[in-house]
C-alpha cells in the first residue's frame, strides 16, 4: 500500500471516489494560547494493490515535537476488495475534527500508521504571534 496524499486541510469530501480538498495548510498563528482551531479535516489517499486486498487498520495520532499523544488516537478499520481484474484500489479517508485544541506553540504532527506500520506524517507548527499586526 502506498499513501497518495496525507494532508490537514479546512475541509475535503469524497464524491464517487474523487477527493476534494479545500484550503491545505501547515502552520496556525495566534494572538493568545490556548488556541483553538474551531474546523478542519485530515484527508488521506491511499493506494491498495490487489494482493493487498483484506482488511486493515489506519490510525491517525496527533502528537507534539516530543512525541507525546495531545489527542485520543483516531482509528479506522477497513475491508478492501476489489474485483479479480483490478490491479489496485485507491481509498479515500477523511476525518473531520472540531474545536482541535493546543495549549501552547511549537511543533506537532500527524503520524499515520496503516496496520502499525508508519506510513505518513503531516506537520503542523503553531505560531504564537507576540506582536499582533496593527
Amino acid at each position: 500500500m502506498e499513501v497518495q496524499i496525507a494532508v490537514l486541510c479546512d475541509a475535503a469530501t469524497d464524491n464517487t471516489g474523487k477527493l476534494n480538498l479545500l484550503g491545505a495548510f501547515d502552520t496556525i498563528v495566534s494572538n493568545q494560547l490556548p488556541v483553538v482551531h474551531p474546523q478542519c479535516s485530515v484527508a488521506l489517499r491511499v493506494v491498495f494493490h490487489s494482493m493487498e486486498a483484506g482488511k486493515h487498520k489506519v490510525r491517525l495520532n496527533f502528537v507534539d515535537e516530543d512525541g507525546k499523544t495531545i489527542m485520543p488516537h483516531i482509528e479506522i478499520p477497513t475491508d478492501i476488495r476489489m474485483a479479480d481484474e483490478m490491479s489496485f484500489l485507491s481509498r479515500n479517508f477523511i476525518v473531520n475534527i472540531q474545536q482541535l485544541k493546543f495549549k501552547r506553540a511549537g511543533l506537532f504532527s500527524i503520524e499515520v500508521t496503516i496496520d502499525d506500520r508508519h506510513s505518513a506524517s503531516i506537520p503542523l507548527q503553531v505560531h504564537h504571534r507576540t506582536n499582533p499586526p496593527k
